[in-house]
């Protein structure tokens, strides 16, 4: 069995959060989102891998949010990126 994944959230994405100013959101990261990514950041029914200029990120769908996010696959380490609404996020 494999570890479990690390959650490493970036400046960016802090900023992105503050901007919602959403609680509800945030507690559906840490309560739902994050014991996702933690098992398997990469197989999810709201998983998906971008491609094109955002090749190498995947996005978690949250409603009408995206959580952006890479993987660091040496150090088991799954760095959020940002969180944008949809309209913004591509």
């Amino acid at each position: 069995m494999f570890s479990e994944f690390n959650i490493a959230e970036t400046e960016s994405f802090q900023k992105n959060l503050k901007k919602t100013n959403s609680v509800k959101i945030y507690s559906k990261i840490k309560n739902i989102v994050y014991p996702q990514l933690k098992k398997n950041p990469y197989f999810g029914p709201s998983i998906k891998k971008l491609k094109g200029e955002f090749e190498g990120l995947y996005r978690f769908r949250i409603g009408d949010y995206r959580l952006l996010y890479s993987i660091d696959n040496e150090n088991i380490i799954v760095f959020v990126l940002a969180l944008k609404q949809r309209k913004d996020a591509y």
